[in-house]
């Protein structure tokens, strides 16, 4: 039997809240299964890369809004191996800012909504998200 490829853990996932009031921008994208699933922008982190310039650029390519990432508003963590090798790593969630709240998803999604962090429990959610159930408040 073949060795599976190796492929390095992440040593972190860094995610953008780009908020509306109390409503946070997520993106939509439909799963192997023709389910949609909802999730914010992320970007898994590498070694030492510098996490506020990865967010930056992801962000602008993932919603195709001109974001400025600003500090962490969350840290939580994700499973970024299987249930059975377990391999968790931070969650770091910074604030963004834009002038221009216009989304324009890349096409990996369908398309976006905005909701609150409250109201984003009740979707289906990308894994690279279900840490926001963990949240209290």
């Amino acid at each position: 039997m073949a060795k599976p490829p190796f492929r390095p853990t992440p040593s972190a996932l860094a995610c953008g809240i780009l908020q509306d009031g109390e409503r946070v921008l997520f993106l939509k994208q439909k799963d192997h299964q023709g389910n949609e699933r909802t999730g914010l922008p992320f970007v898994m982190l590498f070694g030492s890369q510098d996490p506020v310039k990865k967010m930056t650029e992801f962000f602008l390519e993932q919603t195709g809004i001109d974001g400025h990432v600003q500090e962490v508003r969350y840290q939580a963590r994700y499973n970024a191996g299987s249930r059975k090798g377990k391999k968790v790593i931070p969650v770091l969630a910074f604030r963004v800012d834009a002038k221009a709240a216009q989304a324009r998803p890349s096409s990996e999604f369908s398309g976006f909504c905005w909701l609150t962090l409250d109201d984003a429990k009740s979707k289906k959610l990308f894994r690279t998200s279900e840490w926001i159930l963990q949240m209290t408040g």
